[in-house]
């Protein structure tokens, strides 16, 4: 049985501790005010270019064209899986929600007969993943937005990711990453970026666009964007998940620790009491045996 030193000495820490998660909780909800206005801000944009785009791919001039990230390598043998986790924890279930969908992800492309690669961007991803998949992953990158996440983070990531595409590494890429929709609720998403996915259903009339100037040139400038815009739009979803996720995770630990003193404080109480009671029938005991 612990005795009331103990019992007061764990109180004082568990109290220590609510006092940082709390403190823990309001900075990520400071943050994800910021962060979730940052996403929602980013959405109309990257959904936008990435369905003009789409719709210009299914168009009967983009078959002809020579361009590999439009139309593709001409094979889907390789799937590359960019894995966007964040570089700390201490966030619930965030990362690895995404470990486990990408897990499930390389288990149905492998039934299928296809191979995998992953490009793990973040920390707690890579240590997840390693132990398993070491051998899969070509490349990595940490500490992205150490400070705060800017389109130059997304242009980085896009660029040795094409460096691996014109090297002839892959022929598809999926980004995985969680889609905000509110602090208690994120949603684990695999979005394809090169080539240009079809679209879904495949019916309709393919959009007829005109260009100026040709082509060619205005393509060779949109799609390399289009890959970076939506590579910044995912990280920003991820970060308003991340601090959604961090929030919930430090309210529920405040909320534990206040339970869980409640109960030491019981327990040191009723400790006490019986100390108290057990010296008053020494004492009786001893005065009546006088």
């Amino acid at each position: 049985m612990p005795s009331l030193k103990d019992l007061k000495n764990r109180i004082k820490s568990v109290k220590s501790t609510q006092k940082i998660t709390k403190a823990m909780k309001m900075v990520a909800a400071a943050k994800l005010r910021r962060a979730k206005e940052r996403a929602e801000a980013a959405r109309p944009y990257s959904e936008r270019m990435a369905a003009i785009l789409t719709a210009v791919a299914a168009s009967q001039s983009a078959q002809s064209s020579s361009d590999r990230l439009l139309i593709g390598t001409g094979k889907k043998d390789v799937h590359l899986l960019v894995v966007m986790t964040s570089d700390r924890g201490l966030c619930g279930a965030f990362n690895s929600s995404i470990t486990r969908a990408t897990k499930k992800k390389i288990a149905e492309l492998r039934k299928e007969g296809k191979d995998v690669k992953l490009f793990c961007v973040g920390k707690k991803g890579y240590e997840l993943l390693k132990h398993d998949y070491g051998r899969l992953i070509v490349g990595r990158i940490s500490e992205i937005g150490r400070k705060q996440i800017s389109y130059n983070d997304g242009e980085h990531i896009a660029r040795e990711i094409l460096k691996l595409y014109e090297t002839g590494e892959f022929d598809v890429v999926q980004i995985v990453f969680n889609h905000f929709k509110s602090a208690i609720s994120q949603i684990v998403t695999f979005q394809q970026i090169i080539p240009l996915p079809e679209i879904p259903g495949g019916a309709g009339e393919p959009a007829n666009y005109e260009f100026e100037p040709e082509e060619e040139s205005i393509l060779a400038d949109l799609l390399p964007r289009n890959i970076t815009v939506q590579i910044y739009g995912a990280l920003l979803e991820n970060l308003a998940s991340e601090q959604g996720a961090r929030m919930t995770a430090m309210d529920n630990a405040t909320r534990n620790a206040g339970e869980m003193i409640g109960k030491l404080t019981l327990k040191y109480n009723r400790t006490r009491q019986a100390t108290i009671t057990k010296e008053l029938i020494e004492i009786i005991s001893g005065a009546e045996a006088l």
